[in-house]
């Protein structure tokens, strides 16, 4: 019998969450963390990851900190080692961390910049899934969230190789889905709007920008961190388990709004 209070409990389980010292991966973090699960805090630096690990502990749950350049592959094995060393294993992995050094016309892109926006936010996701995915395998379950964008959804030129990467991040979930659905492991993928984050802060903090994003948002707000919070519990808990592939706008009605 299904016990239904149980849906989202995830004692038991481990998380692991890129890009978790601020902003929607910090709230994730402490999110599942209340929730029960043991958390992995991981940024590239350590000094910003134990302040929300401390905050995860003093809540009554459990965490450490495993510090993370999404950008280079021996610290997204460390990152996994490191995890499978302490926990034994791996339920959920977020991958929320990204780059966008460039904002600018989009055929103007560097080389360099765009080979590090792809890197971070496309190869170096890939590669960290394939890293935790054995793990998965061995224990018949786990899921994968990537943090995408609302980005992905329409064009943009002063955003555009950002929004590109972000509209691969939907289509690897899709892969994932399939490629592994058999093995007890889900894939999706979160496309949050405009959230009041550092990562975002040039765009909301422009009084024009922000005004114009609140009148072509249906609630009439940006997001907090918090506000993706809660999609990542569902799909990391139990309640979740038969939701694969998917990708979940979560923007207050931007993409709805028809202004």
């Amino acid at each position: 019998m299904t016990d239904y209070g149980k849906l989202f409990d995830l004692r038991g389980k481990v998380a692991i969450v890129t890009g978790s010292s601020r902003g929607i991966g910090e709230a994730i973090a402490k999110a599942v963390g209340a929730h029960g699960a043991k958390v992995v805090v991981s940024s590239r630096k350590p000094e910003g990851c134990q302040p929300v690990a401390d905050a995860i502990m003093e809540a009554g749950g459990e965490a450490i900190v495993v510090p993370c350049n999404v950008s280079r592959e021996e610290d997204l094995q460390n990152l996994v080692d490191e995890t499978l060393k302490t926990w034994g294993r791996i339920d959920t992995l977020v991958c929320n961390a990204a780059a966008n050094p460039h904002y600018g016309p989009f055929l103007e892109i560097p080389d360099d910049m765009y080979d590090k926006t792809m890197l971070v936010n496309v190869r170096n996701v890939m590669k960290l899934c394939h890293m935790a995915i054995p793990s998965m395998k061995q224990q018949a379950s786990g899921s994968i969230v990537i943090t995408s964008s609302v980005g992905a959804l329409a064009g943009s030129d002063y955003l555009g190789t950002y929004c590109l990467t972000k509209a691969a991040d939907v289509q690897m979930v899709k892969n994932l889905a399939v490629a592994h659905g058999r093995d007890g492991i889900t894939a999706n993928a979160i496309l949050p709007g405009l959230v009041k984050t550092h990562f975002a802060q040039a765009l909301w903090e422009d009084p024009e920008a922000l005004a114009e994003a609140e009148k072509n948002t249906a609630l009439g707000r940006i997001g907090e961190p918090v506000d993706l919070a809660g999609i990542a519990v569902y799909l990391a808990s139990s309640a979740g388990q038969w939701t694969t592939g998917q990708s979940f706008v979560i923007d207050g009605g931007w993409a709805v709004s028809g202004e």
